[in-house]
């Protein structure tokens, strides 16, 4: 367990080297999470005889009809069992202090990672009590703003079209919420964008100007370094929230403001993973969401219905930040 990382506020340990993560340079003693790559914490073939609850089903399906993810309780709770429809498996225990992984030898490392520092990191944040916003994040300045949406919003494209004017990324899908001293920080999350290839063809091109994260995986990886884009490593005070609607035609892009009850309404719906919350959870992320609100500036962000240039986005969004009244970030 030689491997030390950070991602999202936590500090990883492992016994395997993360592919495409650059390595922590802090090494404390005892770690948030450890990784075991390649192990399970008992033999799988007594997961039937031990006692398995299935908690959650994904709705996302297969073409074979077959669920993408499903989640047990195993053994009255001492870990929760989340299994890949490709035969990837992650193991929780209930400390949320450590993470086991295996995969089918049809697949490799990177296969799990991509689960890993995805929806895996992002079930050990929630079941922490992490609020996490479906969204990517930008640093502008000493603040940092958020792209809330669903799935095909365009969140990792506001991202990278951001990212190629040298603004810095802190995260892609995931955005984890730390609330210090009545202010919202957003935690830096991994030094890279994932990208669908009709992303990439506008941004460099061609859909290959970038490589694929995995050979039978279609999206494709932009490693933040490379041309003339960044990871901003820094958690940084939250200056705004931009909930991404639906497109339309002139005058548009355009942003709008939002009333803090829509606003909420909006971002209940839009935080990550929110259907494994229990009912005390989901009071307590309301709660943080109620201050966020009241708090941050929540904004309405209409593109184009015929996909104009993405710096037309961007300016819209740099010129709607500029106007608004935000108090100095305070120093860390």
């Amino acid at each position: 367990m030689r491997f030390h990382y950070s991602f999202f506020g936590l500090h990883l340990r492992s016994n395997l080297e993360i592919p495409g993560a650059d390595p922590s340079n802090q090494f404390p003693p005892q770690p948030d999470v450890e990784v075991h790559f390649g192990i399970a914490p008992y033999p799988t073939e007594d997961d039937l005889a031990r006692t398995q609850e299935l908690t959650y089903v994904s709705s996302d399906v297969n073409a074979a009809g077959e669920p993408s993810l499903k989640i047990w309780k195993v053994a009255k709770g001492a870990f929760l069992r989340l299994a890949y429809e490709d035969g990837t498996q992650f193991w929780l225990n209930r400390e949320l202090g450590a993470i086991w992984v295996t995969w089918p030898d049809s697949l490799s490392l990177e296969n799990s990672v991509s689960y890993l520092l995805g929806p895996v990191l992002g079930v050990v944040l929630r079941m922490r009590g992490v609020t996490c916003l479906h969204a990517s994040a930008v640093s502008i300045g000493e603040r940092g703003v958020a792209f809330v949406g669903a799935a095909g919003a365009g969140k990792s494209t506001t991202a990278a079209a951001f990212a190629r004017q040298g603004y810095g990324v802190i995260s892609d899908d995931i955005v984890a919420l730390e609330e210090r001293e009545g202010a919202f920080h957003l935690m830096p999350a991994y030094p890279h964008l994932s990208l669908w290839p009709k992303t990439v063809e506008m941004l460099y091109g061609s859909s290959e100007a970038l490589p694929r994260f995995t050979p039978d995986w279609d999206k494709r990886r932009l490693d933040l370094g490379e041309y003339g884009t960044h990871f901003e490593s820094r958690a940084l005070p939250l200056g705004a929230i931009y909930v991404l609607s639906e497109r339309r035609p002139d005058p548009a892009p355009c942003v709008e403001s939002m009333e803090p009850r829509k606003a909420l309404l909006a971002l209940v719906a839009d935080t990550y993973a929110n259907k494994i919350l229990d009912r005390e959870m989901r009071a307590s992320e309301f709660a943080v969401l109620g201050r966020l609100v009241t708090s941050v500036p929540v904004r309405r962000l209409c593109a184009h219905q015929d996909a104009r240039p993405l710096e037309e986005l961007c300016k819209a969004i740099r010129k709607d930040f500029d106007s608004l009244e935000l108090p100095e970030p305070a120093r860390s």
